[in-house]
């Protein structure tokens, strides 16, 4: 049987420097509504606005292409605000490039491939046209 989503908790480091890092839960999700798309969400404590600001104490969503997570897992990708390479041992990079500065976390590449895994049972690679709702996406567009 097939689930209309997925959601998942993962462990990552946040990489603050070259000898520093510290670790956070990050949830990622997907959505057979929005099959093209895949959702990061952690803590607004480790987010790049000042800390004054009232959208830091929120979580913090990143939404990029699910297609560039599964290729990010095997070879550098990315193009704009979101980066993904496969790193040494099982871990998996993922850079996340915004005005306000650039963070880089580590994942386990194991998580991230059982997270896809899943989704692809939700929707399966090159079905995601089967489940788009154009109309419904062009008037979320012109809100």
């Amino acid at each position: 049987m097939r689930s209309d989503a997925v959601e998942q908790s993962v462990q990552a480091a946040l990489i603050l420097s070259s000898h520093c890092s510290t670790r956070l839960r990050v949830t990622l999700s997907y959505r057979a509504a929005d099959p093209l798309a895949v959702r990061m969400v952690f803590p607004g404590e480790y987010s790049l606005d000042e800390p004054s600001a009232p959208s830091a104490a929120d979580e913090v969503v990143w939404v990029f292409a699910r297609q560039l997570l599964a290729d990010g897992l095997d070879l550098p990708t990315g193009l704009g605000d979101v980066h993904i390479r496969p790193s040494r041992g099982p871990h998996t990079m993922i850079e996340l490039r915004a005005p306000e500065g650039v963070a880089l976390l580590r994942f386990e590449a194991g998580d991230l491939r059982g997270f896809l895994a899943d989704s692809y049972r939700c929707v399966p690679a090159r079905e995601e046209g089967r489940h788009l709702d154009a109309d419904r996406a062009l008037a979320e567009l012109l809100g």
